[in-house]
């Protein structure tokens, strides 16, 4: 998966305020929900305020009476230790479940690698189906050592490598909108991506292309493909965690409104 993660997002910053009413003592503005996300990464957080994250971001914001407030850090190596290690902002909209480097809220949604081919194509079954074999397949490639990610290992485990392109994060392009420009273009024929970026740019895409989890693989020892995505804060701050987690379970109708405006597909259940 991207971003794991680079499936986080963007730094902000605080703005506190007083204000005088008649003249009498001040009044202290409502403190600011200081949010960090990447300011190019759609579709989960842009400047412009395009992304889901975004928008999950100013739905809680609005929901807490709180101003929101950002501070914007390319989502690289160091992103959690510059952003809530410094103290520059108190909340990570979009981290996986438990993930190790901060404290994590319940998860608000569960998605899942999936294969994006054309709608004309024959489906694909299971990893392993005769049709995949003869596929081209592009995959996101993960960190500074370009590592694949989890579909790729799959394949690989499966034999299917000579027929595999990898597409890495970094790039003038989101690595999963590169991928399916290139379907678009024949230069491959399907790709394996997490699901949020490839429901946002196969609905953008001017050809119909079909998404597709697969079941799971067979090996015990595969990576999995299915991931539940939570909020993530300092550790140590309970009275944040505790608060977010009110919000998504008050409005987690309204998140899920959001997720599926962007196409995000999503596993039923969500891993609590």
């Amino acid at each position: 998966m991207t971003r794991w993660r680079r499936l986080v997002s963007s730094v902000l910053a605080l703005a506190l305020g007083s204000a005088t009413l008649h003249a009498a003592e001040p009044s202290a503005q409502p403190e600011a929900l200081r949010v960090c996300a990447d300011p190019d990464n759609l579709p989960f957080s842009r400047e412009d305020g395009s992304g889901f994250e975004n928008r999950i971001a100013q739905l809680l914001a609005q929901d807490l009476g709180r101003p929101l407030v950002y501070e914007w850090l390319p989502d690289r190596r160091g992103f959690v230790r510059k952003t809530l290690g410094a103290q520059l902002c108190d909340v990570i909209i979009g981290v996986p479940a438990g993930f190790e480097r901060t404290a994590t809220t319940r998860p608000y949604y569960r998605s899942s690698y999936v294969l994006v081919e054309r709608g004309s194509a024959p489906p694909v079954r299971t990893w392993d189906d005769p049709n995949l074999a003869r596929l081209r397949i592009g995959v996101q490639l993960i960190g500074n050592d370009l590592a694949a990610s989890p579909p790729g290992y799959v394949l690989a485990s499966h034999g299917q490598v000579t027929n595999v392109r990898g597409y890495p994060l970094a790039g003038e392009q989101p690595a999963a909108q590169r991928a399916i420009a290139a379907i678009e273009r024949g230069e491959i024929d399907a790709a394996m991506l997490w699901g949020p970026q490839a429901g946002y740019f196969a609905r953008r895409a001017a050809e119909p292309l079909r998404l597709q989890a697969l079941p799971a693989p067979k090996d015990a020892a595969a990576p999995p493909l299915e991931y539940s995505i939570a909020m993530g804060v300092r550790r140590g701050d309970k009275q944040l965690r505790e608060v977010l987690d009110d919000f998504i379970r008050r409005r987690q109708a309204d998140i899920d409104g959001i997720l599926a405006e962007y196409a995000v597909p999503r596993v039923a259940g969500v891993a609590p």
